[in-house]
């Protein structure tokens, strides 16, 4: 009888529309922090292909650092150590820059990502986002074999393979072509030397197999390249330093 009464009284309605707006105002905080940490800081991503398998597989949960490319590099280009990534860092392209998106679909993009724990995103799902890694930086010369890369840096009269300039090591995954493909097909397995601009940077996926990356872009400015990877957090069994 009396929670009955509650319901009519001013106090008790009062108090309910208080712990409304003190609910409405703690998410909303909580939303604001997240932005920013995803913008300036740290985001965390659901990997949910095959790309970059064998290290990376579907269902793995990674630590990506963020960062503003454009701030970062329009200071001094020439300069390697402008770039917040390096050659063999596990990067997150986006893609979708090259088209400006309206600021109220950026707003719904960023609420669908934070109420799912950045599951779902109405900008992803049209393949805006992409896991790759960097193999070349600008005025690299770059060219393949047998899907293994070999990459002279400016300033050197040899090249060395990918995995030689990689601070930490990684096995692509080498598919199995048909005999009959040859070098104008994006993964026959060679490409012709190409230089990289000064704002240019070349991308690609552990899995050297029939998926997007610069063999069929091109090479991608820094500008796209939002953040870096840092850990593997899940499973448990696999937490490591990216």
């Amino acid at each position: 009888m009396f929670e009955k009464w509650t319901q009519y009284s001013y106090r008790a309605q009062k108090y309910q529309r208080h712990r409304i707006f003190k609910l409405i105002f703690i998410i909303f905080i909580f939303y604001v922090v997240y932005n920013i940490l995803t913008a300036f800081f740290f985001s965390v991503w659901v990997v949910d292909n095959e790309i970059m398998k064998p290290g990376i597989l579907p269902g793995d949960r990674i630590i990506f650092t963020s960062f503003t490319p454009p701030a970062w590099i329009s200071r001094n280009r020439s300069e390697e150590r402008s770039l917040p990534f390096k050659r063999g860092s596990i990067v997150l392209v986006d893609i979708g820059r090259n088209k400006e998106q309206k600021l109220p679909l950026r707003v719904i993009d960023g609420i669908v990502r934070f109420f799912t724990a950045q599951k779902r995103s109405i900008l992803s799902a049209k393949g805006q986002y992409y896991i790759k890694r960097v193999i070349g930086l600008p005025g690299d010369e770059i060219t393949m074999t047998n899907y293994m890369f070999r990459v002279k840096t400016p300033g050197n009269s040899y090249s060395l393979t990918e995995f030689e300039l990689s601070e930490k090591p990684y096995h692509p995954e080498i598919p199995q072509i048909p005999e009959i493909w040859n070098e104008s097909i994006p993964f026959s397995g060679s490409m012709d030397k190409i230089i990289l601009g000064q704002d240019e940077c070349f991308v690609i996926s552990d899995d050297r197999s029939g998926t997007n990356d610069s063999r069929t872009w091109g090479a991608v400015s820094p500008s796209l390249i939002t953040a870096r990877a840092l850990i593997r957090i899940w499973p448990i069994v696999k937490i490591e330093r990216l």
